[in-house]
């Protein structure tokens, strides 16, 4: 996968998980980022990363999510490994 779909799919769920107030209160009390924080911390290595894991760890999420974007739910997952911190062999796949 495009390491730039893999991107856009991560700031696409972030943006879902922005527009439901019950899906982002749980991803910011399990991150413990403040919604003040959020933009610095998308500059972060591995936060499109976690946001992604964050959508992939609650399979209704995952699959709401999916159907929001128009993807296949396996393509989240394909894109989780593309990205910085997805997996061991992300710096491998370079």
């Amino acid at each position: 996968m495009e390491p730039e779909f893999a991107q856009d799919t991560a700031i696409a769920a972030l943006a879902y998980i922005a527009g439901q107030p019950e899906l982002l209160n749980r991803f910011l009390a399990l991150t413990g980022i403040e919604a003040s924080a959020i933009r610095s911390a998308a500059l972060e290595p591995g936060f499109l990363a976690g946001v992604l894991n964050f959508v992939l760890a609650h399979e209704p999420t995952l699959l709401a999510f999916a159907e929001h974007a128009g993807l296949k739910p396996e393509q989240v997952g394909r894109a989780l490994r593309s990205l910085p911190s997805g997996d061991d062999s992300y710096d491998q796949s370079i």
